[in-house]
């Protein structure tokens, strides 16, 4: 049912919803326009809120003039608030308009559908005549256009689905159109030369068409296409019953698998090797599967199948023998005797499609069914895994003498040589832990032997360095002697070199650095203090040796401190003054009469003392080649108070 849209005249618009066109005034008057009235359009009666659509009423005409039509007036409001429906006699009043909704908006999204077919001839096929095509016919109340549309049918063959556009479908030749009156239950409709035949709707469409009042014809039922239920029927197979009955067959034997482990030697080609492979024997059809084993890191594609689940053929006819096998399509004719359970066996060679294969083991259920069926017994399995190659000792080559014996090792394992492992925590723990040795050179000649090195052992990496203080006038050039380096003992190997450690170095021990003997002399005394907090670490002998020989060191200092409570640090001081210049004759010290003048230089104020910092720099400042026990100790007696030194003993005590 078309709803009707309901038109108010406009005042001033006429008949139409249109502006109305200009009046030409009388002649001999002038005409005047209203300049308050700027749009004339027509007012919009539809409208959207949240996606929806709405009617609205308009409440203003062409050239915004208010509307009072479609609205009350507050009289009548007054009066339907007020009054009360009663039964009277008169005439009753005309029921309010009812709101304008257009068509589009009432019948949007409503569609009529009908179930139809049309009968297609098809004179090329001998099979079939025609061919019955089941389509629907959708009818849009919208704005009464229609479409026809096919189900797609898969791997049919024929172009289905939308077989007309929507659009609205010509009744005649006279210009009219299909309306949905047009259209019933059990009736043929032509659309553009086709004919349709209408048997039945669906319910939206049935209740449509009987609240409109049209009477429905009965439904009729939908005819199928002979040829394609004649596919559906399974056809008819003609074979002569076979003496062997393959359902028995199959129903004893379904899911039993012979299993047999073969070797597939193909070393006669180039980079060939021997590959592991499954034999699967199905007892329920007499088919063969051939799986390939694969190893971890074999260097092969992961493809478990060689050759797929299938009878394979053990003798061709002769006449078959010359024809190609590459296009040669192997059936029951051209094959003489296919493979069968009595040709596998144990320790035997079988030649599957040209590929020989060697049987060397089964399961455990082959062994059975061997045993059942034919009575063997024998299933000794064949060793087939090549001997592992002898290995080969690796022979290390000599130390050349460059680099680290460890790094330079490293080498000789790997092209790409990694430095050494380290001990982390060894070296965190010991980190600037070093202690200092002084010794002397071994040699026979006597100048050698004046020499005086210094040795330093670092606990964190277990090296050794060697320095030699500089003394003016010697001839040699003092400095590093030797870099921080991993000394091994005399006698040991590269093979398992030993290198020396903190408790091999004792006073009086010689150590021999790269063929030179070094004689240790002197320690410092955080030697001797390390080793005393660490004694479960070094031996008894070793601790022993430094304690005597600090032993008269200590004595010496206990003495000086009694002696000088007791009055007597002048004695004290002239014999260490002695000391000292005999150790600078030992030296050959001459003095420098360049140290007077310094000191007395900083002396700004003449009075005999300086500074600790800026006495102490100076005396880096000549390196004094004295023993620093002795420095330490005349610096003691000369002190005077905390921070000032006396610096004419000092003096006195270098003059020679």
């Amino acid at each position: 049912m078309f709803a009707v849209a309901r038109v108010t005249a406009l005042p001033g618009a006429g008949a139409g919803w249109g502006p109305e066109p200009p009046r030409q005034a009388p002649a001999g008057r002038s005409a005047f326009s209203d300049p308050t009235k700027s749009a004339f359009h027509r007012s919009q009666t539809l409208g959207y809120r949240n996606g929806f659509a709405y009617s609205r009423l308009p409440t203003v005409g062409i050239g915004r003039e208010r509307l009072y039509v479609n609205q009350l007036s507050q009289a009548e409001l007054d009066e339907l608030s007020n009054k009360r429906p009663t039964l009277t006699y008169g005439q009753a009043k005309q029921a309010p308009p009812s709101d304008f909704i257009p068509a589009h908006v009432a019948f949007d999204k409503k569609v009529l559908k009908f179930d139809a077919y049309f009968q297609e001839d098809v004179p090329i096929s001998t099979e079939e005549h025609f061919r019955i095509r089941q389509v629907g016919i959708y009818y849009y109340l919208e704005d009464d256009s229609m479409s026809v549309m096919e189900p797609i049918v898969e791997n049919s063959g024929i172009p289905q689905g939308k077989l007309i556009k929507r659009q609205r479908i010509p009744k005649n030749d006279r210009g009219d159109h299909y309306h949905w009156k047009d259209l019933n239950r059990g009736m043929n409709i032509t659309i553009y030369g086709k004919t349709f035949r209408i048997v039945d709707c669906d319910p939206f469409t049935q209740v449509f068409l009987e609240s409109q009042g049209i009477e429905l014809n009965p439904p009729e039922k939908m005819i199928f296409d002979p040829y394609t239920e004649l596919r559906k029927m399974p056809m008819r197979m003609y074979v002569t019953p076979s003496s062997f009955d393959q359902l028995k067959q199959f129903l004893t034997f379904d899911r039993q698998v012979l299993r047999f482990y073969a070797i597939w030697d193909d070393t006669e080609n180039m980079f060939g090797e021997n590959r592991p492979f499954l034999i699967h024997y199905y007892l329920a059809d007499d088919t063969v599967e051939v799986r390939e084993l694969h190893e971890r890191n074999d260097g092969r594609d992961p493809f478990p199948v060689l050759i797929r689940r299938q009878r394979l053929p053990k003798s061709f006819v002769d006449k078959m023998k010359t024809f190609p096998r590459c296009v040669l399509e192997i059936s029951n004719q051209e094959v003489l005797e296919w493979y069968t359970v009595k040709d596998f066996a144990v320790g035997k060679p079988i030649t599957l499609l040209g590929r020989s294969f060697f049987i060397y083991d089964c399961d455990e259920f082959t062994r059975q069914f061997y045993h059942e069926k034919f009575g063997i017994t024998d299933f000794q399995p064949v060793d087939v895994k090549k001997k592992a190659p002898e290995e080969v000792p690796q022979i290390i080559p000599p130390y050349n003498g460059y680099g680290f014996l460890e790094d330079s090792l490293q080498n000789c394992f790997s092209l790409l040589p990694q430095p050494p492992r380290k001990n982390f925590i060894k070296m965190l723990e010991n980190d600037h832990k070093v202690l200092r040795y002084e010794v002397a050179l071994e040699s026979p000649n006597p100048e050698e032997r004046k020499r005086r090195f210094i040795l330093s052992y670092f606990l964190s990496t277990d090296m050794i360095s060697i320095y030699e203080p500089p003394v003016r006038n010697s001839g040699i050039i003092g400095g590093k002697y030797l870099g921080k380096t991993k000394v091994p003992k005399p006698g040991s190997t590269t093979d398992n070199p030993i290198y020396y450690e903190p408790a091999d170095l004792t006073i009086g021990a010689t150590v021999e650095v790269f063929g030179h003997r070094f004689i240790i002399s002197d320690a410092d005394e955080y030697v001797l203090n390390y080793m005393e907090s660490n004694a479960e670490s070094f031996p008894a002998t070793t601790l022993q040796s430094l304690r005597d020989h600090f032993a008269p060191r200590r004595t010496a200092v206990q003495a000086a401190e009694s002696q000088s409570a007791a009055g007597t640090g002048r004695q004290e001081l002239e014999e260490l003054v002695k000391q000292v210049q005999e150790q600078l004759k030992h030296h050959n010290y001459l003095s420098n009469s360049s140290m007077r003048e310094a000191f007395l230089h900083h002396d700004k104020d003449g009075s005999g003392f300086l500074d600790k910092a800026e006495f102490f720099a100076l005396c880096n400042r000549f390196n004094l080649p004295v023993s620093d026990a002795l420095v330490n100790k005349l610096i003691r007696l000369c002190s005077h108070g905390e921070n000032q030194i006396s610096y004419h003993d000092f003096i006195r005590a270098f003059s020679c």
